[in-house]
């Protein structure tokens, strides 16, 4: 039963097999099971997350239930629940319960969803590896030396091990998609803007998305149609129609452009990554799709612009966590300045800070026409760059990550190199556009392990159902999605 979709278990909601009390029971004890060692979660609270699977079953009972009623969702501990303690992975926020819900948890909660818990994940969703949470770090079910990946890496890890029927994420600059990537299971970031981002702790505002993550297409697709839609609390939310993201998934896909980026498959990918990818590619030909050359020259400047970028906005959006109002306060000081230096120094993480620096002295006076307008500039080049492309092809494909999951602490003092995990994916956030990764193979580490690889499908702004359309039907003749890490049944 763990290992069924979204649609199976709600299909067994709808005809009574199971009660969403009893699914909601059965995951809760896999909970309790698997996660001391995995860490996947932050915060559980089995009566508040009950009393959910009781309201779904008198819903189902009164004949309200929708396609998501009763299914055990995790949500990622970025995301403000009321009542729930909500930490963004940092001790900073250790103690915050949160006062409201955030527009993602509103949705869920009105068609019935059960909050599982909120996952672990990267201190305010800076990093790519769930290294740098303060409640520990996040092991990969699928070899526990090994990181998820992150900043997601709690929701990507508690999907791949069945801990839950689906997981929420976040995406700054591939924090779904590295870590589905890593972890073998499906995620998606939606059009900038799509989904709202009320509630949602902010880290980089221009960047940050939420999204899906799941074992398959079609789950993503389930969960797209309700976490997307118009929030007039949020001034980035568009105010567009509501999309049924299911209504192309079993399309043919004959005639579908296919772009692959000659800078995607160069120096810096890892050559078993690479045979996994072309296989999957080759897969697409025999589903009647076109293969296209095509080139996104900037790519290689997506990373030193990112980290202008991001970093700049998380120091204006982090300098709210002063304290005074909420989260840590030291417990000496002498006057409120050395309250505020004090409480700070010790609520951040060393990477936490090391960003905020960096954004500090980027918007500086002195700096700021030579980093962060220049930055600025460039990322205006590289959404050029798709522009071009999408002129070419339907959708873009590549790698989602240069390599599978590394070892823990092999790149924790070598910060660079952890950024570059984020080489193909942090392009697609400065451009605005939707991004999804699902799993397309394993490849062999060194040490004799099978390690998922993910391929990364790049669509247009708000061409999410195509790309659904075209991983849905790379995922009826394959298998990989639903393979599970050994240890886990």
């Amino acid at each position: 039963m763990i290992n069924k979709s979204l649609k199976q278990l709600g299909a067994m909601l709808q005809a009574k097999e199971i009660s969403s009390v009893e699914l909601t029971q059965e995951y809760l004890n896999r909970i309790d099971r698997l996660n001391p060692e995995i860490n996947a979660f932050i915060t559980l609270d089995k009566d508040k997350t009950l009393a959910q699977a009781k309201h779904a079953d008198a819903m189902f009972a009164a004949g309200k239930a929708s396609a998501l009623t009763g299914l055990p969702i995790a949500q990622k501990d970025i995301f403000v629940a009321k009542g729930w303690r909500t930490t963004c992975g940092s001790k900073m926020l250790e103690t915050f319960i949160g006062p409201y819900d955030a527009d993602i948890i509103e949705r869920f909660d009105g068609v019935g969803a059960v909050n599982l818990g909120k996952t672990n994940m990267d201190e305010f969703a800076m990093g790519s590896s769930n290294e740098t949470s303060y409640f520990g770090k996040v092991q990969n079910p699928w070899d526990r030396s090994r990181v998820p990946g992150g900043s997601s890496g709690g929701s990507a890890a508690a999907v791949a091990a069945r801990l839950c029927a689906a997981a929420t994420g976040t995406d700054t600059g591939g924090s779904i998609r590295q870590p589905a990537s890593l972890c073998g299971l499906s995620g998606l970031k939606p059009t900038y803007g799509l989904a709202s981002r009320f509630g949602m702790i902010a880290f980089a505002s221009s960047l940050d998305q939420s999204g899906p993550m799941a074992k398959s297409c079609e789950d993503m697709a389930l969960m797209m149609n309700v976490i997307t839609g118009f929030d007039k609390r949020d001034s980035t939310s568009l105010n567009r129609e509501k999309e049924d993201y299911t209504r192309d998934l079993n399309k043919p896909l004959a005639g579908l452009k296919v772009g692959l980026p000659k800078e995607y498959f160069a120096e810096g990918l890892g050559a078993d990554v690479a045979t996994v990818v072309q296989e999957a590619i080759a897969e697409y030909k025999k589903l009647g799709a076109e293969i296209v050359d095509i080139s996104l020259p900037n790519t290689m400047l997506s990373i030193p612009v990112y980290y202008v970028l991001a970093p700049a906005e998380a120091s204006s959006n982090l300098s709210r966590f002063d304290g005074v109002r909420y989260g840590h306060r030291a417990r000496e000081y002498g006057d409120l300045m050395d309250m505020y230096c004090k409480s700070r120094a010790e609520g951040f993480g060393a990477e936490v800070k090391r960003r905020i620096l960096i954004g500090t002295y980027v918007l500086s006076a002195g700096y700021y026409d030579a980093y962060y307008l220049k930055a600025q500039q460039i990322r205006r080049l590289i959404a050029q760059d798709f522009e071009n492309a999408f002129k070419q092809c339907d959708i873009i494909m590549g790698p989602t990550a240069p390599s599978t999951a590394f070892k823990a602490g092999e790149k924790a003092d070598d910060p660079v190199s952890m950024y570059l995990q984020d080489i193909y994916t942090i392009a697609v956030n400065l451009a605005g556009l939707p991004g999804m990764s699902i799993p397309a193979g394993f490849a062999q580490s060194a040490d004799g392990k099978k390690l998922p690889v993910g391929l990364q499908i790049i669509g247009n702004y708000f061409d999410e159902a195509r790309m659904l359309n075209a991983g849905h039907a790379y995922q009826q003749v394959t298998d990989w999605h639903i393979q599970m890490p050994e240890g886990i049944e």
